[in-house]
Formats: C-alpha cells, sequence, structure tokens
C-alpha cells in the first residue's frame, strides 16, 4: 500500500509539473497599453510569435469580468474595447488570457497564463482631438468665437455621438487670443460652443485658437488638443489692400484711355495721308 500511495502521489505531482511548465511555456501578453482618443479605446500587447490565442475580458471591480465579444481567441495584439467600457466614467481592468491553439475543454482555464493590465476610466483619460473655430467680427471691439465639437469614437442607435453628448454640462472651452505683434496671450474659459470676446482695440487684428477644456478631469488630462489658430485682418490693411484696388483701377483706366487716344490718332493720321495723297494725283 505504501508504494502505490507513493506512485499516485509521483504521478500527481509529475501531472502538475507537466502542467506548471506547460504554463511556462505560453507565450503571455505584455507591456499592456491603453490608447484611447476621442473615447475610441483599444488595448495593446506585445508577444512572442506563436500559434496561441488570446481573449480579452474586462472588468470594472476585479471580480464580474465580461469577455469582450469582439476578442475572442484572437491572433492579433490589439482589442477594440470602445463599446465594452460602459458606464465610462469608471475605472476598468483588462485580463489577457493566453491559450493553445487546440483547446482540451477536460482542462482548467484557470492554468492558463494571464496578463492584467493598468486601470483605465474612459471619461477622465481619453486624450480628446483639436475642435473646429470660426470667428466672426460682432463690432469694432467684439468678437464671436464658434466651436465646432469633434465626433467620438461611439455610436448608439446609428448615431455617432458628439463630445457633447457624452460630457455634457462637464465640457467647457478654453479660448486663448492675443494682439498681432504683442506677446502678451489672454484665456476665457466658455460654458457654450459660441464665445464672445469683448474690450478688444479697435482697428487692431487678434489671433484665436480654442481646446476643449474638462476641469472635474485631473490637471493632466483636463485640455484637449489646440485649434488651428484663425486672425482676424486689421482694418488699416484693408484700407490698403482697398487703397491698392481704386490705384489699380485708375490706372487701367487711364491706360485704356491713353490706347484709345493712341489710336484715334493714329487713325486719323492716315486719313489725312490718304486725302492729300488723292488730291495731289487728281490731274488739274
Amino acid at each position: 500500500m505504501a508504494s502505490l500511495r507513493t506512485v499516485i502521489c509521483l504521478g500527481v505531482c509529475l501531472y502538475t509539473w507537466t502542467l506548471t511548465a506547460a504554463e511556462n511555456n505560453m507565450p503571455k501578453a505584455e507591456n499592456l497599453k491603453w490608447v484611447s482618443l476621442d473615447f475610441k479605446t483599444i488595448l495593446n500587447w506585445t508577444t512572442e510569435e506563436s500559434d496561441y490565442k488570446y481573449t480579452v475580458a474586462v472588468s470594472s471591480d476585479d471580480s464580474d469580468w465580461s469577455t469582450s465579444p469582439d476578442c475572442i481567441r484572437m491572433t492579433e495584439s490589439e482589442c477594440d474595447l470602445t463599446e465594452h467600457l460602459t458606464p465610462y466614467d469608471r475605472a476598468y481592468k483588462a485580463d489577457i488570457q493566453t491559450e493553445p491553439d487546440l483547446v482540451d475543454y477536460d482542462e482548467d482555464y484557470e492554468n492558463y497564463p494571464h496578463t492584467y493590465s493598468d486601470p483605465f476610466n474612459p471619461y477622465r483619460e481619453s486624450k480628446i482631438s483639436a475642435v473646429d473655430i470660426t470667428v466672426e467680427a460682432v463690432d469694432e471691439s467684439r468678437v464671436m468665437v464658434n466651436i465646432t465639437d469633434p465626433l467620438t469614437g461611439i455610436h448608439r442607435r446609428g448615431k455617432q455621438l458628439s463630445l457633447r453628448d457624452i460630457l455634457k454640462n462637464d465640457l467647457k472651452y478654453k479660448i486663448s487670443y492675443y494682439k498681432s505683434g504683442s506677446t502678451g496671450k489672454r484665456d476665457i474659459i466658455s460654458d457654450s460652443s459660441m464665445a464672445e470676446v469683448s474690450k478688444l482695440d479697435a482697428g487692431e487684428s487678434y489671433c484665436f485658437m480654442a481646446a476643449a477644456f474638462i476641469p472635474s478631469r485631473p490637471k493632466g488630462s483636463q485640455l484637449g488638443a489646440w485649434s488651428q489658430q484663425l486672425c482676424t485682418p486689421q482694418e488699416g490693411s484693408i484700407l490698403h489692400e482697398l487703397n491698392l484696388g481704386v490705384w489699380v483701377g485708375i490706372i487701367f483706366i487711364l491706360l485704356t484711355v491713353f490706347f484709345i487716344i493712341v489710336t484715334v490718332t493714329v487713325l486719323c493720321c492716315r486719313c489725312c495721308r490718304q486725302r492729300n495723297s488723292t488730291q495731289s494725283s487728281t490731274p488739274v
């Protein structure tokens, strides 16, 4: 009996060692990284080239893990989790499990290696791309900055949601502007996508940029990318352009009149010469 027990124990130990060795030989996912822009969120990782597959699960509480339906037994090393991270204002972790090409369903899945990501909150960490702006003069000392939000990577009921659709009242805008030729910038915060900038010096050119601003976020991720810079024309330059256009018109008219006078003069001279030659050739 003692020898039988010894054989059984050795067999169990050998089986356990075999499973452990097989698990250690499986290529685990490494260097997990969240990449998120305008709430389109992708999980990237690296791994050795092999025939193994990877399945991604997500949890916001480390207990109720939900497998992403688009990321089951993948050969790729990235998973789009955009539609899987809802509600948005939660910290999610991802679990990448390595699986052999041929699965033995009698085995315990927990024996396969797992790699866990750092937590990620899309509402507070997704990067925000640049807004679009237009600038319209209201009068000589006021302009209206109109802002258009970028679209996100999230779709609901056939509609692609905008930044405002997701952030709602948390979304504000930072507008930065300066007078042309000056190094001093001024910033204002607007709750609305239509912002009036006042107390500008009449006749001067001003340059404007804007960015999405989310004050409820951590400081490092509050500001989106800046828009392109737009400048208002300077009143003096407009007058200069108008004066230049007037002078060009005047010169053109004068040249036209000059050519008409020269042409008429040449034609009259020719007529006079022909008439004189005709008279001199007539016999008396």
